[in-house]
């Protein structure tokens, strides 16, 4: 029987192609676009790391070698870094040196969200299991982070799944998979959700909730996949797969980010722009230098 009492494994979707950021995501996984100093999955793996899940499965595509290339030790180039006495530079490879098992399956043909985590079944087994978006970075300016308060949350709340949400503006609802829950919800905790619809048509979201790419789900997903009808673009979406859980009996929960915590979406320029200053400004080491340029630069618009 599946437990929730000790989560251990994570699975992070990268299959996706990336069309809205062409042409830099022509040769290269828009999960490897860089986002300050680091690329964007890189600040997902570690997110998961510091919650203390140790084995991490990448469900890849077509042109996503990449990825896989960047959790690899390069032998070659820390021997040309060590003979440089480079050590500045040395101690930037040191995400490669973890305790984490990285593990990597295809999904050929890119069928949509739910089909991608439906390739984990057999790497997650009977255990709970996180799901956490390669295109989507979650910076928490407390100490903890976000992912730890959500695991806690799907533990003690027994769910078959349990989501981040994300406040977002009214007049953007359709963008997002947007919940349902009941009046008078105290969205401080974790909280039960009636309903889920895949972007909404304007005017017809039950919510300004919006699912903020983090999950935690039991083993029942699999067999809601499984269930789950097609789009009208054949693809399987997992906001579906969830929606098919409640209407089979599952509890499904909620838990919002709170202040201090905030979803960087990779997903469009607009939104690339703003998490590379963000973090840029954020930087240790740069940011200052940053700051000062976008001081002159202000002056000039």
């Amino acid at each position: 029987m599946a437990s929730a009492s000790r989560i251990v494994k994570a699975v992070i979707p990268v299959a996706g192609m990336g069309t809205r950021l062409l042409p830099a995501t022509k040769s290269q996984p828009k999960e490897m676009l860089p986002v300050g100093r680091r690329p964007v999955v890189q600040y997902v793996a570690e997110e998961i790391e510091s919650a203390g899940l140790k084995q991490i499965l990448f469900v890849t595509g077509r042109k996503k070698t990449a990825i896989e290339d960047h959790f690899d030790t390069d032998t070659e180039l820390v021997r040309l870094l060590s003979a440089a006495d480079s050590h500045t530079l040395l101690e930037e490879l040191n995400y490669t040196e973890t305790e984490a098992t990285f593990f990597y399956t295809r999904q050929s043909t890119p069928l949509g969200l739910a089909d991608a985590v439906s390739r984990a079944e057999k790497f997650v087994g009977d255990d709970h299991f996180v799901v956490a978006l390669g295109d989507s970075i979650i910076r928490s300016d407390s100490g903890g982070g976000f992912l730890p308060r959500l695991i806690d949350a799907h533990r003690r709340s027994g769910a078959a799944c349990t989501i981040a949400l994300e406040e977002v503006d009214p007049s953007d609802t359709y963008r997002y998979g947007i919940v349902r829950v009941a009046s008078g919800t105290d969205q401080n905790g974790p909280f039960e959700i009636e309903d889920l619809i895949e972007k909404p048509a304007i005017g017809t979201a039950p919510s300004n909730l919006a699912i903020a790419a983090r999950y935690v789900f039991s083993p029942a997903i699999f067999e809601a996949i499984r269930r789950t009808a097609p789009d009208r673009k054949g693809e399987l979406q997992l906001t579906d797969s969830i929606r098919l859980l409640t209407q089979l009996g599952h509890p499904v929960y909620g838990l919002c980010l709170r202040w201090g915590e905030r979803r960087y979406d990779i997903g469009n320029f607009e939104s690339y722009f703003t998490a590379f200053i963000d973090f840029a400004l954020a930087d240790e080491k740069y940011g200052y230098m940053v700051r000062q340029y976008l001081k002159r630069k202000a002056r000039e618009l």
